[in-house]
């Protein structure tokens, strides 16, 4: 019971992370004019928070 509280959780703040991660590339891409950057921080985030949730809910 208490592991899926802590893939709960896990996955609650990794949601929390992606959303700070694309306030911050629309920051880069409107205020910057940074368009790869942007689209490189979304991209690379997107990446990381799907792959340790996996490793997380598999293990």
């Amino acid at each position: 019971m208490l592991n899926i509280v802590y893939h709960i959780l896990f996955l609650l703040f990794s949601i929390y992370i992606l959303i700070e991660s694309i306030v911050y590339s629309i920051y880069e891409i409107k205020n910057e004019k940074n368009i790869f950057g942007g689209a490189s921080v979304v991209a690379f985030s997107v990446f990381c928070i799907i792959f340790s949730n996996i490793a997380v809910w598999m293990h």
